[in-house]
């Protein structure tokens, strides 16, 4: 009997995006063929043997909207020549070739919102990119029989954008041994792993760093703001006080995350994307019982009545930060439980609970 054919379309480098990898896995298990799309970037590693296929393709243009027209044009000449059963566009800068291709090849089109693509800070600055990509959506989605994303909140205002439902699955991490860590022998470390980005609290944190005794901060992953972040660490003279990891694979990352004393996972108030955003290291700091630090937006909100796991801050003044800091590492009493209550949300929020919702979104799909 063939096996169902589902095409995955992303824009990142295939290697470090965990979602898909864990997604792509679960379906190629359950019996579904699997191709994962996505672009080479000039720094990009050799990727990883995996059960599933993989294409990256070598864009001439690396960035600007010369990149998305080669991308989605080599995409869309891409899946045209491909044979499958269904295409998932993963956020809407994927979403056209998707969409063509399945109408003129009669096959069905899934939508995987990984955010509020039409109100990330990159577009909502710049008025004719948000009109081109509001078109797309308003085009696209209403289209689309089966959507998903990654929390509550988001699938509620994605739902009321574009009135169609949108199902919910988290992205959370694989049940993995957890490695006891001597934190006797070492300073208290504060751990944020993810792209170095506009409007992720980072130079908040760094000016924080200069009033924070006795802690190291370790910044895995690079972006955007990866040089800045290191000239500005010189301005502060806290050289000796953030590591700057780089690049980390997530098998690497797994093993680098446990080690940490505090988590953060901090975002400026600036856009719905944000405001509206469930990060996937929220749950990867709970899987290594990593109290962190988040923002006082909804999806954390409802996360905290689950099971509280860290702190909530209301703003990324130097000051909030300082002290939420300060607490963690102060208050042992209260540190230990929330540490406990992360030993407790592991159990639970797991990949292997998540994924019970994927396959069954895609019987749905399939059915």
């Amino acid at each position: 009997m063939k096996k169902p054919t589902i095409i995955f379309t992303v824009i990142n480098d295939l290697s470090y995006d965990q979602r898909m990898i864990r997604s792509c896995k679960s379906l190629v298990r359950n019996n579904y063929e699997v191709l994962l799309v996505g672009r080479k970037l000039t720094k990009s590693k050799p990727l990883q043997s995996q059960p599933f296929q993989q294409k990256r393709f070598n864009c001439f243009f690396q960035k600007g909207k010369f990149f998305y027209l080669e991308y989605n044009l080599r995409l869309l000449f891409f899946l045209w020549k491909k044979k499958f059963d269904v295409v998932c566009a993963i956020d809407l800068d994927t979403i056209l070739p998707a969409y063509y291709v399945s109408r003129w090849k009669e096959k069905k089109l899934v939508y995987d919102a990984h955010e509020f693509f039409t109100e990330v800070p990159e577009v909502i600055e710049r008025p004719l990119v948000k009109k081109i990509w509001e078109w797309v959506g308003r085009k696209t989605v209403p289209t689309c029989a089966y959507c998903y994303t990654v929390g509550h909140a988001l699938a509620e205002v994605l739902k009321k954008k574009y009135g169609t439902h949108f199902e919910v699955i988290r992205n959370m991490p694989e049940k993995n041994d957890l490695k006891k860590v001597d934190f006797t022998q070492q300073k208290p470390i504060i751990l944020y792993q993810g792209a170095l980005n506009v409007g992720r609290g980072l130079e908040e944190v760094l000016e924080a760093m200069a009033e924070i005794q006795e802690a190291e901060l370790w910044l895995a992953g690079e972006g955007d703001l990866s040089d800045f972040l290191r000239e500005k660490t010189i301005q502060l003279q806290i050289e000796n006080k953030v590591k700057f990891l780089g690049y980390v694979l997530p098998d690497d990352l797994r093993k680098i995350t446990p080690q940490a004393t505090i988590g953060i996972n901090l975002l400026q108030n600036k856009s719905l994307n944000y405001y509206y955003s469930l990060a996937n290291k929220t749950f990867d700091f709970v899987q290594a019982e990593v109290p962190a630090i988040h923002m006082n937006f909804p999806e954390y909100q409802n996360l905290m009545k689950e099971k509280e796991v860290g702190i909530l801050i209301d703003d990324l003044k130097k000051e909030t930060i300082v002290d939420a800091v300060n607490v963690l590492l102060q208050d042992a009493i209260f540190y230990k439980k929330l540490k406990e209550n992360c030993g407790e949300a592991r159990e639970i929020w797991t990949w292997g609970n998540e994924e019970k919702k994927l396959l069954d979104f895609y019987e749905k799909v399939f059915g």
